[in-house]
């Protein structure tokens, strides 16, 4: 029976390599109400409460922008894409 030498052994290794997750950033802008962005908030985004979209509204207003979602890059894409349809001025996606 052959002897399996460690540095074999480590060449046969798999590394897996996580997806990296992407971050929807909405940007301060001098059209959209405070209302229309908070409500696309809440239309678009899962689970986004009313409080919750509320700060993230007043973030956009009083920091120029917030992150408003993170996770995997299908999904991120689709909510860029329904924010951005939506009138919202959008950062480009990118890696968390």
């Amino acid at each position: 029976m052959p002897t399996v030498l460690p540095q074999e052994r480590q060449s046969q290794q798999v590394i897996r390599k996580h997806y990296p997750n992407y971050k929807i950033i909405v940007l301060n802008d001098d059209f959209n109400t405070f209302q229309h962005v908070a409500a696309c908030l809440m239309k678009y985004i899962p689970n986004m409460t009313s409080d919750r979209a509320w700060e993230l509204t007043n973030q956009v207003h009083y920091d120029g922008q917030a992150i408003v979602w993170v996770g995997p890059q299908e999904q991120a894409e689709l909510y860029h894409e329904q924010l951005l349809r939506a009138g919202l001025t959008m950062a480009p996606l990118e890696p968390d």
